[in-house]
């Protein structure tokens, strides 16, 4: 079981490797489906991030945070929580898990299915590269688009917030935003759409690997999409703890409650 998963490991660094390298020597032929993969992206998921990010932003950290904050009667000091709650947290960990979970999963399935129909093997018999012409176009728009969902991610979970702490909770609308944005630095907004575009870049990579090494019949396809979603969350996970620990350790001050 190890062996087989460090093996895995070292076959998927070895895809990042080529679709890095083959994408930067040849930037040419391939922004067309770039494009329109980026497009499906954002109606995949625009509508899931939308409803996810205000109903978590509203529940979890909104009306639990505001309550604690309430008893002290600042309920409007949850402005400053949501730079913590939102910006850093949960709204790049909600845009990478629907992203992995809707994206992902189609992109497993359509490669698996295609390996299984042998297209891909078709493909390489005729001599066109499957990699520059699936696999390069798909990682890099989930790449972009995570990154760039995650404005709109950080935004709805705001507007979460902002929903518990002033129709609920009686905090004047002037105060939370002031609190907001008092403590808003340009460490974690950069920091947020840094660490969602990698994460974006790790769902591509281990989505398209699964998809092309599917085997089994149909049955196996399923297998696939199930172990690519799930290694992708595990990533996530572990790539996000190392990254905020990197981030707080750099920058001290971003901890401080203004």
């Amino acid at each position: 079981m190890l062996l087989s998963a460090l093996t895995e490991t070292g076959e998927m660094m070895s895809l990042a490797r080529v679709v890095v390298v083959s994408a930067v020597m040849q930037p040419r032929g391939y922004w067309g489906d770039v494009r329109d993969q980026m497009h499906a992206i954002l109606k995949l998921c625009l509508i899931p991030l939308t409803v996810s990010c205000i109903a978590f932003g509203l529940g979890a950290p909104g009306l639990q945070g505001g309550n604690i904050y309430s008893l002290f009667g600042i309920p409007e000091r949850l402005g400053s929580f949501f730079i913590m709650a939102s910006v850093r947290e949960f709204a790049p960990w909600i845009d990478a898990m629907i992203v992995a979970g809707v994206v992902g999963t189609a992109i497993t399935a359509d490669l698996g299915a295609r390996r299984i129909r042998e297209e891909i093997d078709a493909l390489e018999v005729l001599g066109i590269d499957p990699i520059r012409v699936l696999v390069i176009p798909r990682v890099i728009a989930v790449t972009f688009m995570t990154g760039l969902l995650v404005i709109f991610a950080l935004v709805c979970g705001v507007i979460g917030g902002f929903i518990a702490a002033v129709p609920i909770l009686d905090a004047t609308p002037g105060a939370f935003l002031a609190n907001f944005w008092s403590n808003a630095s340009t460490q974690d907004l950069l920091g947020s759409v840094i660490k969602t575009t990698i994460f974006g870049f790790f769902i591509g990579i281990i989505c398209c690997y699964k998809g092309l090494n599917a085997k089994g019949g149909s049955i196996g396809v399923g297998r696939a999409v199930n172990q690519a979603v799930v290694i992708s969350f595990a990533v996530i996970w572990i790539f996000n703890y190392v990254f905020t620990t990197i981030m707080l350790g750099l920058y001290p001050g971003i901890q401080v409650a203004r």
